[in-house]
């Protein structure tokens, strides 16, 4: 029977083929979906994380890494919606108003799975209604906010305003590449993240779970 090491060290290495096989073969041997995703994907996107904010690894390791875990995911989680089993935190992504950038935040949204939150990915070009309507109907813990653009930056604000004045207990994330922490102060936002693996970080801190 394959260890959860191994499979750990498999999403690390972005080795899809093994990443798959191995989860296959810990469920055939009865290990627990839950404990496949907790045990072996999450630390594996982890030590991803880590290695991105070190300048250990760069963009296209990180999404063979991610997109290992997908594959895996994809097996996983039939299983664990049969058994009533689903990540604790939701959050929902998007790339504001007027953007139509989607690289940062693919990645974001799959390091936020790889850390295990369900994701709802809205998509680019994203009104300030329309996420304040997913923040209410998923019940998000977590919204986050993608600007590639400085023009789009004011729409990133009103966004911010319109989910704040909604009274949601929902935390509020931004970050792209014109974002800086300064601005993220200054429009109201919980938390700001300079690039992927940081933004696993403060996803975590700002939902209120260990970092």
């Amino acid at each position: 029977m394959p260890q959860l090491s191994e499979l750990t060290a498999a999403v690390a290495a972005g080795k899809r083929t093994d990443t798959v096989r191995l989860t296959q073969e810990l469920l055939a041997a009865g290990s627990a979906p839950q404990d496949i995703v907790e045990k072996g994907l999450v630390p594996g996107m982890a030590i991803v994380g880590e290695q991105f904010k070190k300048n250990e690894i760069f963009v296209p390791e990180m999404l063979v890494a991610a997109r290992a875990m997908k594959e895996a995911l994809k097996l996983l989680e039939p299983l664990l919606a049969s058994a009533g089993i689903k990540p604790k935190y939701t959050a929902i992504i998007g790339t504001v108003q007027g953007d139509l950038h989607d690289i940062g935040k693919n990645l974001i949204s799959m390091m936020w799975r790889g850390a295990n939150f369900a994701v709802i990915d809205l998509g680019t070009n994203v009104s300030a209604d329309k996420y304040l309507a997913a923040a209410k109907e998923h019940n998000a813990n977590l919204v986050g906010l993608s600007a590639l653009l400085t023009t789009t930056m004011p729409a990133m604000k009103d966004t911010v305003r319109i989910l704040k004045a909604a009274g949601l207990s929902t935390k509020i994330m931004v970050g792209g590449a014109p974002i800086t922490q300064a601005f993220a102060d200054e429009i109201g936002a919980d938390g700001y993240a300079a690039d992927a693996g940081t933004a696993v970080d403060i996803a975590k801190k700002l939902v209120g779970q260990a970092a």
